[in-house]
């Protein structure tokens, strides 16, 4: 089965974002988009793969008490 295509409205209600920061990344070709005609889509899956690419996972570090015992 096909994607959902969302309007830029809902990419960017998904994203928690507006609709221009949606557009920025449409035109500079940063997100996958559905042209047809005029109007764009986005598929549900080209909003996941940006949101995973970007995802930063924390980094664990030992932190140690005191400095090093003498």
């Amino acid at each position: 089965m096909a994607d959902r295509l969302l309007t830029v409205a809902e990419a960017g209600e998904l994203l928690g974002t507006g609709e221009r920061f949606v557009r920025r990344l449409i035109a500079e070709r940063r997100i996958r988009y559905v042209k047809l005609g005029r109007p764009v889509r986005i598929p549900e899956s080209a909003v996941a793969e940006y949101v995973e690419a970007r995802t930063v996972e924390p980094v664990r570090r030992v932190r140690r008490r005191y400095g090093k015992a003498a």
